[in-house]
């Protein structure tokens, strides 16, 4: 699934990123990797996303959270 299809409350994983090489790299600098766990906290009315990551929040757009593929982990297992 996409970033864009979780839900908002869930915890998710990134397995891949399908966005061009220059947004990945920028991603990667912020820490948003394979593997990164993360929280989905809120949704905006134009698609945008406002993440938890690695301490901080994050927004990110639907172009590019359409790209980003996750899997859902269950809360107990997910790390901070």
């Amino acid at each position: 699934m996409t970033l864009y299809e979780g839900k908002i409350g869930k915890q998710y994983l990134v397995e891949d990123m399908e966005t061009p090489e220059g947004v990945t790299r920028r991603l990667q600098a912020l820490g948003l990797i394979e593997g990164t766990p993360l929280k989905l906290l809120n949704r905006k009315k134009k698609g945008a996303l406002i993440l938890y990551v690695r301490g901080t929040r994050l927004a990110l757009g639907k172009d590019i959270s359409s790209h980003i593929l996750v899997k859902e982990v269950e809360a107990e297992n997910a790390e901070r």
